[in-house]
């Protein structure tokens, strides 16, 4: 059977076998534009040049006739614009305004953008904001200003110390995010900052679990900064006054080195919060990482711990049931006390600063242990006793920090004075010991 070979040379097909020699295949026509390269007489044969200048043709039309148009268009925005904001009465007529208005969208309500830096002040951009042990009594504060300042707040806190109760108020807020979670363990979050304040504060909760304590304070501290240096996120160490130890200088400035045991039984935390500035400062020095360090003094406040054995809450718990105010060794020794949001702030100065650190968080109205236990009393109950008892080991005698720093290069101080806060502390634990007793009482005649 002889082969049928299409012929597509744009001529007539010559017929299969007519003048075939002995192959039984006509001789092999001739192909018009022979002299073009295969592909071009490939495109003449489907006529797609034709196609391709009138595409272009169309096309060039087109925007010949709409450039003059939208042209003058544009024109008459930015005419208008500089007719209707005098430039003498607009506070924002120093910034240029026509790449904005050049790229906008004129079809829509007009948006005068400006085209440099928006001025500090106008809008400040929402944070993402970390808080490690932000159920606490200190965290949950921070927690409360930063929601209110408009940031998202991811609370990470493994409620050792801390409170549900603390932040219960926030579980509806959509930016508003509680993790229960140690940091002992590592935890990838994507966050602007991190307030690093997990830990136990008190020596009753921190010499519970010694080894628990120095782990929060140096395995804690080293995943909080490996988190901050991988995003990136500036990082601010809640570090305390008990680096200084048993100070043998009065009052503390933040070049003393204190005077510290290392082998007794506070130095879990003391000689643990120290190894956490050491990192920190390293982190800051090896890796450039931006860090902040905040020494506390005592604070107190309402959401403390009722029995965390700290000398404020104890007085306040104790005259509030009826008992006698526990003073350890003579009562000489010296404390000073801020309120929580005098802290809170400071904090979240240092933190918005530029300064590293590390500064002196705390107020310098320096009282005794009988001087406090007298504020508490013309507070709660005048008649309430004293009862002396034997001091702790390694108490330290004398607190009071030197805050120059602090005013100097943050503009901070603290403006509550302790017969102001007192009271309002006082509130609070009345309503959560009266409440526990009352619960107590019903639960014992439940049983009955």
């Amino acid at each position: 059977m002889a082969s049928e070979l299409t012929y597509r040379g744009g001529g007539v097909s010559p017929v299969a076998g007519a003048g075939a020699g002995a192959g039984g295949y006509s001789a092999k026509p001739s192909k018009p534009l022979a002299w073009l390269p295969r592909a071009a007489r490939y495109a003449a044969a489907e006529h797609r040049p034709l196609f391709a200048l009138a595409g272009m043709l169309i096309a060039a039309a087109v925007i010949t006739i709409a450039s003059p148009s939208t042209s003058s268009s544009t024109t008459t925005a930015v005419s208008s614009y500089y007719s209707s904001n005098n430039h003498h009465n607009n506070p924002l007529a120093r910034f240029s305004v026509e790449p904005a208005l050049h790229h906008r969208d004129l079809s829509g309500p007009a948006r005068h953008s400006v085209g440099g830096k928006v001025p500090l002040g106008l809008k400040r951009k929402a944070l993402r904001v970390l808080v490690t042990g932000g159920a606490g009594f200190v965290g949950s504060h921070l927690v409360d200003r930063l929601l209110e300042r408009g940031d998202s707040v991811i609370v990470v806190d493994n409620l050792f110390t801390g409170r549900k109760d603390n932040v219960v108020h926030h579980f509806g807020n959509p930016n508003f995010e509680m993790i229960r979670h140690d940091v002992v363990e590592p935890i990838l979050l994507e966050v602007d900052q991190i307030y690093h304040l997990a830990c136990p504060a008190s020596p009753v909760h921190y010499k519970y679990n010694p080894v628990k304590t120095i782990k929060t304070n140096v395995v804690g501290t080293l995943n909080m900064l490996g988190l901050a240096k991988r995003i990136n996120a500036r990082f601010l160490l809640t570090s305390t006054s008990e680096v200084y130890g048993d100070p043998l200088q009065h009052p503390q400035v933040e070049t003393y080195w204190g005077n510290v045991n290392p082998i007794g039984v506070r130095s879990c935390y003391d000689e643990g919060k120290r190894t956490a500035e050491t990192l920190t400062m390293d982190y800051h020095r090896g890796a450039n990482l931006e860090v902040r360090i905040a020494r506390i003094f005592n604070t107190y406040g309402p959401r403390m711990c009722i029995d965390d054995g700290r000398v404020v809450s104890n007085f306040v718990a104790q005259a509030l049931r009826k008992e006698p105010l526990t003073v350890y060794g003579d009562g000489k020794q010296t404390r000073s006390f801020q309120y929580v949001s005098d802290l809170v702030e400071g904090l979240m100065k240092l933190m918005e600063g530029e300064q590293v650190g590390p500064f002196n968080l705390g107020n310098p109205g320096e009282f005794t242990m009988l001087e406090l236990a007298k504020v508490v009393q013309d507070t709660i109950d005048s008649n309430a006793r004293i009862e002396f008892r034997q001091n702790t080991q390694d108490d330290p005698h004398k607190r009071k920090p030197d805050i120059s720093r602090a005013k100097e290069l943050l503009g901070w101080e603290p403006k509550i004075p302790l017969r102001e806060g007192l009271p309002l502390m006082v509130t609070d634990f009345r309503k959560r010991i009266f409440g526990d007793q009352d619960s107590t009482t019903t639960t014992g005649n439940q049983q009955g």
